[in-house]
């Protein structure tokens, strides 16, 4: 005759285990990371307003070295929107979160910006872009 366990150690046992199980599968997954190599990629879309890199200049858009961490509006000699020199002024830094937020629909997130650009709707694309930028520190 085979002995059954007793219901009142097996259950709290099985409920624990069971909530744990459902938690584990209810968890949001950790955030993607940003690929740089892809970043330069996607960064073709931005290379005709915009310059990154050792040899970097003001074009049509601001140059990139050093965006990450660096307050809005603030490059010497690029002649930004009053829009994008008042966010700057308020504090606004390009974070990694902002430049996420940003690169989504620059029109909508700051209205009466001069780049016209229609965003990265792909979130992974953005913090592709995000990861190949934060390569290039300021000059």
């Amino acid at each position: 005759m085979s002995r059954r366990p007793q219901p009142s150690r097996t259950l709290p046992a099985l409920a624990a285990l069971t909530i744990a199980c459902g938690l584990a599968a209810t968890a949001p997954a950790p955030a993607q990371e940003g690929n740089a190599e892809e970043g330069a990629e996607v960064f073709k879309k931005c290379r005709a307003c915009h310059d990154v890199g050792p040899e970097a200049k003001n074009k049509v858009g601001p140059l990139l070295n050093g965006i990450i961490g660096r307050p809005a509006g603030t490059v010497d000699g690029f002649n930004y929107s009053d829009a994008n020199k008042q966010a700057g002024s308020k504090g606004l830094v390009w974070t990694d979160d902002v430049m996420f937020k940003y690169l989504e629909a620059p029109l909508s997130f700051m209205p009466g910006t001069k780049m016209a650009f229609a965003g990265l709707k792909d979130a992974q694309d953005r913090k592709d872009v995000i990861a190949y930028l934060k390569k290039f520190a300021a000059k």
